[in-house]
């Protein structure tokens, strides 16, 4: 049976311009937003091949492997996270993220960020099924066939209201499971998270029509950049709606959708919902780098 997330509305401007919000964060609280919708037919798949164990890979502050971990450990696999950096292994016990994830079980195996690089690569994960034995791979982010369509599922048939369908973009799987999910009058922005066009080919292989477009303008900086602006309208957003944003994805793309509406981008009248896609377990972890930098702290 499908489950669905309530819409929660925002505001309307005088020109009609009105922002709803998606609350896919409510799913679960721990296995929340997409990465909920991205593991759901992952887990089914591994499931019906009897693995007994995941494999994945992800950043320090990942929400994927956060993620990976509790799911396993409810579903009954074993769990392994291939995660980059080596220096991060020695600051263990003051990354919450990966605190976490070893405390829902996940075995952390922490490689150089050149190694890394070969994540996706058969040859590598031939020679991780050699070191580590039998294994169900998922991908960085949950994104292959079986996220997409776990995400294909996030739209309700009461969503066709909207002209604009808004999301942060990170390794293109949520994105394109709400492309293929479009009616035809509707259009998705992407918000990427990264710097870069890259992940427009990431896209392509999944994406079944052409009603989207990648808005690159509000990134601040690149993956998990973050400054004193952003923070100050987290926290405002926070206050004025009781709804908490990740830095790293949602709180962009609000951000940058405040933004667009501001400067007369959406044509009068237009309907915008909000995919707010989860991630809030990275607030501890970003909460200790900006303490270190400095920077008034998200609420």
């Amino acid at each position: 049976m499908p489950i669905y997330s309530e819409n929660q509305f925002i505001f309307q401007n005088s020109k009609g311009v009105s922002l709803h919000i998606k609350r896919e964060d409510l799913l679960h609280p721990v296995v929340s937003g997409n990465k909920f919708r991205k593991l759901k037919y992952n887990i089914l798949e591994a499931k019906s091949l009897n693995y007994s164990t995941l494999l994945t890979f992800g950043g320090a502050f990942s929400n994927h492997i956060v993620a990976v971990a509790y799911a396993g450990k409810i579903k009954g696999f074993k769990t392994i996270g291939i995660i980059r950096g080596e220096e991060i292994a020695l600051h263990l016990e003051s990354n919450p993220t990966l605190k976490n994830a070893k405390e829902f079980g996940m075995e952390l195996v922490f490689v150089s960020r050149s190694a890394y690089k070969k994540r996706n690569e058969s040859e590598h994960l031939e020679e991780l099924k050699a070191k580590f034995g039998s294994f169900y791979f998922v991908p960085e982010g949950g994104t292959n066939h079986f996220g997409v369509k776990g995400c294909e599922e996030i739209l309700e048939p009461s969503d066709m209201f909207f002209d604009f369908i808004a999301c942060s973009v990170g390794t293109g799987g949520t994105i394109s499971g709400l492309i293929n999910s479009l009616e035809k009058h509707q259009k998705v922005l992407g918000f990427p998270a990264l710097k870069g066009a890259f992940v427009k080919e990431d896209i392509r292989k999944f994406a079944k029509n052409n009603q989207w477009d990648l808005i690159s303008d509000y990134h601040f900086g690149g993956y998990a950049k973050i400054n004193s602006d952003l923070v100050r309208f987290i926290n405002k957003f926070k206050s004025d709606f009781d709804i908490p944003l990740d830095p790293v994805y949602t709180g962009k793309m609000i951000y940058g959708l405040f933004d667009m509406i501001e400067k007369d981008y959406f044509p009068e009248g237009s309907k915008i919902l909000a995919i707010h896609t989860g991630g809030l377990q990275g607030i501890e972890g970003m909460n200790l780098r900006l303490e270190k930098q400095k920077l008034p702290k998200l609420i």
